[in-house]
């Protein structure tokens, strides 16, 4: 029972005791005075009693409607409570799952900002390249067609005075016959007449000189002859390949050396510098990079990884630093070992360590240390030959050795490998003979002392031997053509050799159609179009030659 109920409850017993008195009224009218008296009281107790009623009846309704809205809030409290909590733990349900896809998201972000700033680099590199590559085709269609202009008025300037020249000949030749009373086929017969004895006289002067010039030569001439012929003895040595591939025992390896998400794979490469290319060839990894130090360092790290069988990245960063200071320490034995067989003294440790490094460098599959040893042993050969003091015997010998040490030069550097070497030598206190021979093995400077030709002579000998290089004769025919073919295809170019095994091409030009200024330019453009067409291993020097000739015949 609720409070509207009780109050409507109290209102009807109310309006049933005001009716009462209403009847009890007209009742005491029709009645004596005692009867209405005697009624009042009734009536006065019954409106208390009433009264009472009513009242109580209203405190226990308030009481049990307090009571149910108290239990009713406690209800409440408890469901609020409850829901309260519910939504709590939903609500952190929903941030946990927000931020664990927000940290995903951002990683993902984050990769793909890295990705795309990569991407931007190269494109913007590329860009630049290209835009560069443009700026100087134009610079260099702007200079062809300045050059071409030039020449085209030159022809015209020549062909001028080309028929001035002929003109004014014939009026001289005229004024010479009026004045000498000779027709011109006399007086030709007179000039020859005088030049022919002038120049028998000269003749005979010219032969006896040189006749003189020959015996006082018969020496030099006699060494070049017995160095000719010490160039056809060949030694035997097979050709040694790189080792580029690792095998493994098992193709589960790939999975361990790759490592979760790639890490281990990548870990190694950042550790050694060398790019592993992991692919379905059964039972083998191949080890790719320019540096064989780095290759080298890569396959014995990869071994001892392997054969120890804990590959994580802490553990590959500790087995390559390991693996590099024993390869110092390998390499340093190993031109140790080549000095001592050799017999060379007073070599600087650095230049040992060079010598060293040769033993994980080869040329057109020819190894570098092997070379560079037998070219040593040849050398000391020729010298004792041509009977040179046995201290330029040793020399020779040292020269020999060192004459390829450029080529594992620690540092970058844009020189041939005969200069570099030159410039390490050097540095390193060698005889400037020595230093000498080094840098002009391959004729990039002027040889200055006997040891220079023996040195290139025996480079000569051990690279060009049958065997000795992994390059066959119809590839190397093949790029000698190429190199004159291009060298032909430009306008004006006579003749082109090339020659020194393809490292110099020789430009033979007119005189008349290229000048002095367009022959550094051609020489320039051949030299761009080698270097963008053509495959070659070092550089390759482009001299072009313009000489004038005059040739007369005498009838």
């Amino acid at each position: 029972m609720n409070t509207t109920m009780i109050i409507a409850i109290a209102t009807g017993l109310l309006a049933g005791i005001a009716i009462g008195l209403i009847l009890m009224r007209l009742l005491q009218n029709s009645k004596h005075n005692k009867r209405v008296q005697e009624m009042n009281a009734k009536a006065d107790k019954i409106l208390k009693e009433a009264r009472q009623t009513a009242k109580r009846l209203e405190d226990e309704a308030r009481n049990k409607a307090e009571q149910i809205v108290s239990k009713a809030e406690a209800k409440h409290d408890q469901i609020k409570q409850r829901k309260v909590r519910e939504a709590k733990e939903h609500f952190n349900k929903l941030r946990e799952k927000f931020t664990a896809e927000k940290a995903s998201r951002m990683v993902e972000l984050k990769e793909r900002e890295i990705e795309l700033k990569s991407m931007e680099k190269d494109f913007r590199r590329q860009r630049e390249d290209l835009q560069r590559e443009a700026e100087e085709l134009e610079q260099k269609r702007a200079e062809i067609d300045a050059v071409r202009e030039n020449l085209n008025t030159q022809l015209k300037v020549l062909a001028k005075k080309r028929e001035e020249l002929d003109r004014v000949s014939e009026q001289h030749i005229k004024a010479l016959e009026e004045i000498a009373r000779l027709s011109e086929e006399e007086a030709k017969e007179q000039l020859l007449e005088v030049v022919k004895g002038k120049a028998e006289a000269d003749a005979m002067a010219l032969v006896k000189e040189t006749i003189t010039q020959a015996k006082l030569n018969a020496t030099k001439e006699a060494r070049k002859i017995i160095v000719q012929t010490i160039q056809r003895v060949a030694a035997d040595f097979t050709i040694e390949n790189t080792v580029t591939v690792f095998n493994l025992d098992s193709d589960d390896l790939k999975g361990q050396i790759i490592g979760r998400e790639g890490r281990n794979i990548r870990a190694l490469e950042n550790a050694t510098g060398a790019e592993i290319v992991v692919d379905d060839t059964p039972g083998a990894i191949v080890i790719s990079s320019f540096d064989p130090i780095c290759r080298e360092v890569t396959r014995l790290s990869l071994k001892r990884l392997v054969a120890d069988g804990r590959i994580h990245p802490a553990r590959i960063e500790e087995v390559v630093a390991k693996t590099r200071k024993e390869l110092d320490e390998r390499i340093v034995e190993i031109g140790e070992r080549a000095v001592l067989e050799l017999d060379i003294h007073g070599l600087k440790p650095y230049l040992i360590k060079m010598v060293g490094r040769m033993r994980f460098r080869s040329s057109y599959g020819q190894n570098l240390l092997k070379h560079s040893m037998e070219t040593a042993n040849i050398c000391a050969i020729m010298a004792a030959e041509l009977g040179l003091s046995p201290k330029l015997v040793r020399m020779a010998k040292r020269a020999g050795l060192l004459h390829d040490i450029g080529k594992v030069a620690e540092e970058k550097s844009d020189l041939s490998h005969a200069i570099l070497g030159m410039k390490i030598c050097e540095k390193y206190g060698e005889h400037p003979a020595i230093c000498n021979a080094v840098g002009a093995h391959h004729e990039e400077i002027e040889m200055t002392n006997i040891i220079s030709p023996i040195v290139q002579a025996c480079d000569a000998i051990s690279g060009a031997r049958p065997g000795a290089r992994r390059e066959i004769l119809e590839t190397y025919l093949n790029r000698i053509g190429e190199l004159e073919e291009l060298a032909m295809s430009y306008d004006g170019v006579v003749k082109s050799f090339a020659i020194q095994a393809g490292r110099e091409l020789r430009v033979i030009v007119e005189s008349e159609k290229v000048s002095d200024k367009y022959a550094d330019d051609l020489a320039f453009m051949i030299s761009q179009k080698i270097q963008e067409e053509m495959q070659y291993p070092g550089q390759v020097k482009v001299t072009v030659i313009r000489e004038k000739r005059a040739v007369a015949y005498a009838r």
